[in-house]
């Protein structure tokens, strides 16, 4: 049996070749849809990751800029509490210095009332003298007590015999102590080398030293830092 091979007419050949090229443009169509949806959905992927990068990258940043915040906050709060306690801190000393500003007008004013400065100032010569135990010591007053002093002079001794059990010369100054000076003695040995202070203001400076931390805790409370009292 043979096949008999017809050859193609040219219009049939056209068909063909139509047939052909419409197959390989709907291969194409359908590669380059393909292709299409394959790139979208890679660059759907890559979008997604870039997303997500750049979300992470901006709670990091978030993160990172509220810890910052969180800390200035910080510092700024212990910045006004430090100078809120410096203030306060400021504010005792000044009344501080007021109590004891008051206490040397107070003395100032006793200084001048002979009846009830006498017998203090007796007593800060008597002090004075018995804390150097010379035989003969040198006293130095304001001007004003000169006088004063003087007249004293008899007490003093006797007072000092009794106490320590031996005599004293007292002599009183033609040196006086500055004018400024509230009250009270600075008193020598004979050659001037020792001297004790008893002037009014020292004693004030002594009381406020002893006497400052209890009135610390009386006007404002015990320290919240401190573990002991005095």
């Amino acid at each position: 049996m043979s096949s008999v091979i017809t050859a193609l007419t040219p219009n049939q050949v056209n068909d063909e070749l139509n047939k052909m090229q419409a197959f390989i443009k709907k291969e194409a169509e359908e590669k380059a849809k393909e292709i299409q949806l394959k790139a979208d959905q890679e660059y759907e992927i890559e979008k997604t990751g870039i997303v997500r990068n750049e979300t992470s990258n901006i709670d990091s940043n978030f993160e990172d800029k509220l810890k910052k915040a969180s800390l200035k906050q910080q510092i700024t709060k212990s910045t006004i509490a430090n100078k809120m306690r410096l203030k306060v801190l400021s504010a005792r000393e000044e009344n501080l210095d007021k109590i004891f500003d008051n206490a040397k007008e107070e003395l100032q004013k006793l200084a001048k009332k002979e009846k009830q400065y006498k017998p203090v100032l007796q007593s800060l010569i008597v002090e004075a003298a018995l804390r150097l135990l010379e035989d003969k010591v040198i006293v130095q007053v304001v001007e004003r007590d000169q006088k004063l002093a003087k007249s004293l002079i008899d007490d003093v001794t006797k007072d000092y015999k009794e106490i320590a059990n031996k005599d004293v010369t007292i002599v009183i100054s033609d040196k006086f102590l500055n004018k400024d000076t509230a009250g009270g003695v600075v008193i020598t040995n004979e050659n001037g080398k020792i001297r004790v202070d008893n002037t009014l203001e020292e004693r004030l400076k002594l009381l406020s030293e002893e006497a400052l931390p209890a009135i610390r805790l009386e006007l404002f409370g015990p320290s919240k830092t401190r573990k002991f009292l005095d």
